[in-house]
């Protein structure tokens, strides 16, 4: 077994043995994060090279509150899938301590610290809206309170933002629109909306997304990262688009085939293996395709929620 397998094995039950899990009981929520101070990692002006060291000090800085939604996105998938009450119970006490405690509303030191919340908020939305029938009253206001002051908060800085609408823009449109979802707030899937029209109008003939192009050597990873959020945002706000389509084609086609993407942009793509990608089942779903997982995986992704394959409440599926 290699070093990073077994790291990977042993990241993976801590995790388990930290929060919720039939194999044990739920333990007290960490400390609530209150400010977040991330930092950039890439070293060119394509934002393609990174720097291992800052890479780690970032990994470092920002562990807690991505433990913490691992932890809430496996304990809100299992109840869905399992129906166990005791998960529930799990994520909804982890999700209200952070609530009650403000987290993540303090100080952003950086575009890297607000980059963290957003796909977190994301993330904690699309878990809660699993777990939400098993909420109780008070649950239910502190929670939805805080998602509402994270979205406000994700608003006012991307409005006051000068950089490119770029992936970050996406993710920030999932963020906002699935806290709008779970908690009925009408205004915030409206600005989901407005997201979703602006990716759909940068998207290009042949499906491309021009600022992602730009990436270098990241191109095709930065596709894929890019059409995650849009292709949930679509489902939780039930729309269809061809210009997402060409985006979902131009990116699959592209992982099959990463010298399509060299060809265009004259850089060698960073290898990120042949297989579908997880948020490939969520398009298949909206579009009322048959959904098959790549070889069988398990498609993770505790930012959409956790387990893909298992269809968010807030999604849309296609009548079959």
């Amino acid at each position: 077994m290699s070093r990073q397998i077994r790291a990977g094995l042993l990241s993976a039950g801590l995790l388990f043995s930290l929060g919720c899990g039939a194999a044990s009981a739920c333990n007290a929520p960490p400390p609530a994060v209150i400010d977040i101070d991330a930092n950039s990692y890439y070293t060119d002006s394509h934002h393609s090279i990174i720097d291992p060291a800052r890479k780690a000090r970032n990994e470092a800085a920002t562990k807690p509150v991505n433990d913490y939604l691992e932890v809430v996105a496996r304990a809100a998938s299992n109840y869905q899938a399992k129906q166990d009450r005791g998960e529930a119970q799990c994520a909804l006490a982890w999700l209200a301590s952070w609530a009650d405690h403000k987290a993540m509303l303090g100080k952003m030191t950086t575009e890297q610290s607000f980059y963290t919340r957003k796909w977190t908020l994301a993330g904690l939305a699309l878990s809660y809206a699993r777990v939400k029938p098993a909420a109780t009253p008070a649950q239910q206001e502190s929670i939805e309170g805080w998602f509402k002051a994270l979205a406000d908060g994700t608003i006012e800085h991307s409005e006051a933002h000068k950089g490119n609408r770029n992936n970050h823009y996406y993710w920030e449109g999932l963020a906002v629109a699935a806290a709008g979802a779970v908690t009925h707030e009408e205004r915030h899937l409206a600005w989901g909306r407005k997201v979703f029209d602006h990716a759909m109008g940068q998207v290009a003939d042949d499906g491309s997304l021009p600022l992602e192009m730009a990436r270098a050597s990241r191109a095709l990873s930065y596709h894929s990262f890019s059409a995650a959020p849009l292709v949930m945002l679509a489902s939780v706000l039930n729309v269809q688009s061809p210009k997402l389509d060409k985006l979902v084609k131009f990116t699959l086609d592209g992982t099959a085939d990463p010298a399509i993407i060299q060809k265009m942009n004259g850089f060698a793509q960073e290898h990120v293996g042949t297989d579908v990608p997880g948020w490939a089942v969520i398009h298949a779903r909206h579009a009322g395709k048959p959904v098959a997982p790549a070889n069988g995986k398990r498609n993770w992704n505790a930012r959409m929620g956790g387990d893909l394959n298992l269809p968010n409440p807030l999604e849309h599926p296609a009548a079959n």
